[in-house]
Parts: C-alpha cells; sequence; structure tokens
C-alpha cells in the first residue's frame, strides 16, 4: 500500500530525514515515533504530497506522489496536528467542503458527508459552529475531514493532544475501528496508545530509522533484566540477606514502607530467568511473609527510550571515533611539516656547503 524508498529530505544544509526506507501493508495500523524533530512530521508531509524529497520515492497504492500526485493524493486522508480548520462554517458545512475539495461526485456527496459525520460521532452537533466546540469533537471534525471520500490510507498526526480522558478512549476506539477498513498511520507521543492501537512499529530519531517491528518484540528484545516486585512483611529484615540464599538474584532493591507496616522490593534477574517460584519458597523459610508477588513488565515506553539512548550513545561514539581520526591526521600534518622543514633545512646546509667548496676551488685557480 505504502512504500518509502530511500527518500531524504534536505532544507539547505539541514538533513531533515536521512535516506529511509519501510512500507506499510494493506490494512495495517502502523505507529510512527520518534522525539521532537526527529523526523516525523517532515516524513509524514512528504508521503501526503505536501513536501516533495529531495530523493527517493514514495508510491502510494501503485502511484508514484511525485509522477501521479493526483491519484496518489486521492488514496490518502491527513488529520494534521494542528487541526486546520474552517471556525465559521458549521460541521455538515466543512465535511461537505472537504467532499468538494475531493471531487467527490454531486449524487454521491450528501451520503458521502452523512456517512462520515455518523462515523465520527457528528450527528449531534452537525449544525453547530466549529468555533463552539469543545477540543475533543473538533478533533472529530478534522478526522472526518480526513476520512470524507473513504480514503485507502488514513495518516492521523497526534490524534489525542489535548484531550480529556474520556475523549481519548472515544478517540481510539474510532481508530480501531478506522483500521478494519483502512491502513492507518498513527503518529503519537503517548506510547501506551500506540501499543494499544498499532500492530506495528516505526521510530525514527534524528532522520534515521532505528527500528521496525511489534510492540511487543520491540518490549522484548531491549529488555535487559527480569524485575520482581515484592510486597512482604519482614520484622527480622532479613530481605537484605536474600543474595546469599538465592545466587540468581542480582539486585535487592528496597522501594518504600507501606502504611500497613509492609515493605515494598524490587528484585531483579537477568532477562532468562524467572525467580518467582524460588522466591515462593525461600521467603517462609526467611519468616517473610509474602503480601504481593509480580512480575514487571517492559512497556513500548521503555523500549524507545532505550533505541533513542542507545542511537545517541552510537552518535556519540562515532563522533569520538570521528575525533580521534582528526585528531591524528593533525598529528601526521604536524609531523609532514617538521620533516619538510628539516629536509629544507638539510638541503639548505647542503646548498651553503656546495657552495663554500666551489668557492674554494676557485680561488685555488
Amino acid at each position: 500500500m505504502i512504500e518509502v524508498k530511500n527518500v531524504t529530505k534536505k532544507y539547505g544544509s539541514t538533513l531533515a530525514v536521512d535516506n529511509i526506507s519501510f512500507d506499510v501493508k494493506d490494512g495495517e495500523v502502523v505507529g510512527f515515533l520518534g522525539p521532537n524533530g526527529a523526523g516525523k512530521s517532515t516524513t509524514m508531509n512528504m508521503i501526503t504530497g505536501f513536501i516533495e524529497p529531495t530523493q527517493g520515492q514514495i508510491i502510494i497504492n501503485g502511484n508514484d506522489i511525485s509522477r501521479k500526485p493526483r491519484k496518489a493524493k486521492k488514496e490518502i486522508g491527513y488529520m494534521p496536528e494542528n487541526v486546520p480548520l474552517y471556525y465559521e462554517l458549521t460541521v455538515r458545512e466543512f465535511v461537505n467542503y472537504m467532499a468538494e475539495l475531493k471531487l467527490i461526485k454531486r449524487k454521491e456527496k450528501k451520503q458521502e458527508v452523512e456517512k462520515v459525520i455518523k462515523e465520527v460521532g457528528l450527528e449531534e452537533v452537525q449544525n453547530k459552529l466549529i468555533r463552539n466546540l469543545s477540543r475533543g469533537y473538533k478533533q472529530r471534525v478534522s478526522m472526518a475531514g480526513a476520512l470524507v471520500g473513504n480514503p485507502d490510507v488514513i495518516i492521523l498526526d497526534e490524534p489525542t493532544v489535548g484531550l480529556d480522558p474520556k475523549q481519548i478512549t472515544e478517540i481510539r476506539t474510532l481508530i480501531k475501528n478506522l483500521g478494519k477498513n483502512h491502513t492507518v498511520i498513527l503518529s503519537s507521543h503517548i506510547l501506551s496508545e500506540v501499543s494499544q492501537i498499532c500492530e506495528r512499529v516505526i521510530i525514527i530519531n534524528k532522520g534515521k530509522i532505528v527500528a521496525i517491528d511489534t510492540p511487543e518484540n520491540l518490549e522484548r528484545t531491549t529488555k535487559e533484566r527480569n524485575g520482581i516486585s515484592v510486597v512482604v512483611e519482614d520484622p527480622k529484615d532479613n530481605m537484605k540477606h536474600l543474595k546469599e540464599k538465592i545466587k540468581e538474584i542480582d539486585t535487592v532493591e528496597f522501594m518504600k514502607d507501606n502504611e500497613d507496616g509492609t515493605k515494598q522490593y524490587l528484585i531483579t534477574t537477568s532477562s532468562d530467568i524467572d525467580l518467582r517460584k524460588k522466591l515462593f519458597d525461600v521467603l517462609p523459610k526467611q519468616e517473610i511473609v509474602i503480601f504481593e508477588l509480580k512480575k514487571t513488565e517492559t512497556t513500548l515506553e521503555d523500549a524507545f527510550i532505550k533505541l533513542i539512548d542507545s542511537t545517541k550513545g552510537s552518535e556519540t561514539s562515532n563522533k569520538m571515533e570521528e575525533k580521534k581520526i582528526k585528531s591524528k591526521e593533525k598529528e601526521q600534518e604536524k609531523a609532514k611539516r617538521e620533516e619538510n622543514k628539516q629536509e629544507k633545512k638539510e638541503a639548505k646546509k647542503k646548498e651553503h656547503k656546495e657552495n663554500k667548496e666551489n668557492k674554494k676551488k676557485e680561488e685555488k685557480k
């Protein structure tokens, strides 16, 4: 459905997107993630045809967006982050206007507008001015503008930003339903939202793709240690000796005292060891009463931070390596200059000696 091939975007000397490639299959709901300034919005603007790539190719449902822009754009519905709406229009007027922009046939337009208004839950407010709507309803109106014309691809940039918890839940449900009939690319800073909605995640940082995988695989592959949270009653303070009893434990970290007199600890081990059975066996023998024991979970947020930090680390090491190379080059240049200087000095000394000897020969004659 969507193919991004070796795409680069430069603004003058600034490299916003650096030779990225990925694809989104028909009917997929894909999360597009990255920190501020990573190149997300630039990439989405290139996919939608708002801006052209400096290099590379973007194909929407078989149509190159640079060569066949009208055909490619007809397949796309785009909801930008800043919700661009005409506040002096009613909801129905705005959706109708968007239908006209998308060249929907006159005999189909009324039915299409009504269908979209119903799909995004705007029936109750369809005759109200957009300026008088809540933020949540404005988001829905913007989404209706993206959906009208039934495009195959829906691109949503921060669709739940600024909404209250109830509105967020409603928009998430709406996006999940969209995934049944459309290919969806969702950009969001709320990673729990992406984890719940998206089948696959693309992470971009400093213009480069750093990961493409399912949320579950990203969580699993970036996990280094297993964590087990335990709440215990430990009157003899035997938890501090637990590492001596269970050698596989890496750390036992005290977290907090609870009001009921119990204490919470975080026990960590390597990622391939699960100590829950052993803890159930050992703790009672140490006169430690277990109130709660559960395995901590790695989240998409943990995976995201780790991947972004790792790219920063590799960039730092690359910069250090470049610095070493430059330093070595400078030393070599300095040594070369000294060598040339010495050669010139020796040549001058030799020339002086030869001139002196020639002068003596002439005097003898």
